[in-house]
């Protein structure tokens, strides 16, 4: 049955054939979004290892957190840029999981992290998510639980405004387009508990930060933060 399955895919290779999505060379079979060489050169972070990384350092400036740690290192002018646009833009959730997985693995011996009760996405507007067909935390989250043994709570953040694209705004920008966008749809669900929230890229930290506030203003919680990358 294995080999009928390879078989399979290796025949619809030759028909479609899939590329790197940095370097765009063909892959082989066994190889997925990149090729070997790409993948042994992903710009990891050394978060998982630091106490007290920059991305802690940089969020503790406005807000109480436990433990904050991004997968990759975000540069626009670096092709890797493509991994997270492909997963954001182009109708690639699977790239969430696998990197979601790989990133779990990283951490999950850390202390902290391990004993959080519920690992939840950062949350779409429901208007944007339809548009999109999914929410790109979500399937980060997905792989995240996997490696972690930890559950994804999906429901109990509540995003209330689909707000402009904040690509081109300052902080100060952000934070006003971001203020009071969330809600709790139980705030003791969350209540002496230790949640992990989970985004795609933390650029200034806007959102995380408005999201964290209406959590700690509802309810008793612990809360860290895993991005599957940070500019």
């Amino acid at each position: 049955m294995h080999f009928f399955i390879k078989a399979l895919k290796e025949f619809t290779y030759l028909i479609v054939p899939r590329t790197c999505l940095v370097c765009k060379s063909k892959l082989d079979t066994d190889e997925e979004f990149l090729c070997l060489e790409c993948h042994t050169r992903m710009p990891i972070t050394n978060h998982a290892r630091l106490s007290n990384n920059p991305l802690e350092q940089r969020l503790r400036e406005h807000i109480h957190i436990e433990r904050a740690c991004a997968y990759l290192e975000y540069d626009k002018g670096s092709n890797y840029k493509h991994v997270l646009y492909n997963l954001k833009y182009y109708s690639q959730p699977k790239i969430g999981e696998l990197y979601g997985e790989r990133f779990g693995h990283l951490i999950n011996e850390d202390p902290i992290l391990s004993s959080a009760d519920y690992i939840c996405p950062i949350p779409l507007h429901r208007r944007r998510q339809k548009k999109r067909g999914y929410n790109q935390s979500y399937h980060i989250a997905l792989g995240l639980s996997g490696a972690l043994d930890i559950p994804v709570c999906n429901d109990n953040i509540i995003r209330t405004r689909n707000t402009k694209s904040q690509t081109k705004m300052s902080r100060a920008e952000r934070i006003d387009n971001v203020k009071n966008i969330f809600r709790l749809n139980n705030p003791e669900f969350f209540t002496n508990k230790h949640i992990i929230l989970v985004d795609d890229v933390i650029t200034t930290g806007a959102t995380v930060e408005s999201c964290m506030n209406t959590i700690i203003e509802k309810c008793n919680a612990k809360i860290s933060l895993l991005s599957l990358a940070n500019t």
